[in-house]
Formats: C-alpha cells, structure tokens, sequence
C-alpha cells in the first residue's frame, strides 16, 4: 500500500504504483504514470504526460513534466520519460518535450542536485550527475556515467560523452567528447578524465591509449578528420576507442577544442 499525506493532491486519473510514498502538499497530475516504490518528500509537482519507473526520489520543490518553455511549441501530446532510481533533490526541473509525440527521456540511476535543469527534449542516459544549477537547453543529449559540476550551461543540440567531466561554471558550445575533462567559458577540452576512467575499471592501457588520442586531437594542430585518420592508423583498438572516434565523426556542432 501506498502512503499519502492528506494534504496531497493527485488528480485520479494518475496512476501510482505500489509502495510509493507521497508528502504533504505534492501534486500529481491526471496523465502521471509512478513506478512502485518512489518517494515524494513534500511540495513536489508532477505533471504532464509523465512516466517515470521504479523508486525515484524526489525532494521539496522539484518539478517534473510541466509545459516546455520553447516558444514554438504548437500544442499536442508532449511526454517525459524516467527510468528507474533517479534522484531529483531540491528545485530540480525536468520539461516534457516539444513537437506533438516526442519525449524529453531520462534513464536510470542518475543524480540531479538541487535546480538542475533538463529542458524540452534532452535525452539522458545512466549514471549521471548534474550539480547544482547545472542546466540543460533544449535537444542536448548526454551519455552514461557524465559528469556536470555546478553552474555548467549546456547550449542546444550539444552532446555530452560517456564518462567525460564538465567544470564548474563551464559554458558549453560544442560537443564534450567522451572520456575528457572540459572547463571554461566557453569550455575547452583539457585533458582525458584519468579519475573517472579508473572508478569505471576501464584498464590501463585503454587510458594510456586515450591519452594519445586526447595529444592526437587537441595539441598536434590538426584538422578533426586528420587526427580521427591519424588515431584509427596508429593507435590500438579499443571498445573505448571506436566509442571515442565515432562520436567525434558524428559531431555537427564540432567538439569543445
């Protein structure tokens, strides 16, 4: 059974699953869908065409799945979607998407610290942490196990790779390839992310290979396409490798150098 503070509010059209926990004045719209055991501690708004999965937190004063705050939002069914034991502290705020039928999307096991944004139609996937009033615009896509410090802007349609690390107060303008750290206004791509690499058992020897590659990349002066023919002819392969050249290759805004 569930556990509701009287002074809930939730439409009854949502639907909660079992064991979940619902504080004084929280607020749960008619098209909320809540997975089996999540927590809402108080003052928590959850709105909009929202799924979220199983045993999510949420503190004081997040809001999840309000209107998109793009101006050419037309009007239609515009969703979120959250994976499983997130966790939204304080003020947090999560916004359905913007054209008719698409999704802001969260995965799972992620950590927002208080306001954190995620605006209209980001996709994030696992394993991330988003410091405080770190926030992202609208169409940013954010890969696994990446790292957001306090205060770091993301501009729209930018990508955040795997395991990479963003300073604090950073503005970001393109793309943060994976397995680097980036820092700056606006951000640069500084060196790889030795730490994190090393917290997530990729071996040494992928490290050291990554580090050529970040030398490659960043400090020879040589084009994007140069330095990715120059890494795939005399560097080993690796998972992290074809990872790291393919998401460079893929870049539209170009990455943070």
């Amino acid at each position: 059974m569930s556990s509701i503070h009287p002074s809930a509010v939730i439409h009854p059209g949502a639907r909660l699953g079992q064991d979940c926990e619902v504080g004084p004045f929280c607020v749960i719209g008619e098209h909320v869908e809540l997975g089996h055991g999540c927590q809402l501690h108080s003052h928590v708004v959850l709105d909009g065409h929202t799924r979220i999965g199983k045993r999510n937190e949420f503190f004081p004063f997040a809001v999840i799945g309000k209107k998109t705050q793009d101006l050419k939002y037309k009007g239609g069914t515009t969703r979120v979607e959250i994976g499983d034991e997130n966790v939204f502290r304080e003020s947090a705020t999560v916004h359905c998407a913007t054209d008719d039928g698409d999704a802001t999307v969260i995965g799972s096991n992620n950590l927002f610290l208080t306001h954190a944004h995620v605006a209209h139609d980001c996709v994030l996937g696992n394993h991330i942490i988003l410091s405080g009033f770190a926030g992202l615009a609208g169409h940013v896509i954010v890969e696994d196990y990446a790292i957001l410090s306090g205060y770091a802007a993301v501009h729209q349609f930018c990508r955040i790779g795997r395991m990479s690390m963003v300073g604090g107060c950073s503005k970001v303008a393109q793309d943060i390839p994976p397995f680097m750290m980036a820092d700056g206004n606006p951000a640069e791509t500084r060196t790889i992310n030795k730490v994190g690499l090393e917290r997530r058992g990729v071996s040494e020897e992928s490290i050291s290979t990554l580090r050529l590659a970040y030398k490659i990349l960043f400090r020879e002066g040589l084009t994007v396409s140069n330095a990715l023919v120059k890494i795939e002819k005399e560097l080993p392969t690796s998972a992290e490798m074809q990872h790291l050249v393919q998401f460079v290759r893929a870049s539209e805004r170009g990455i943070s150098k």
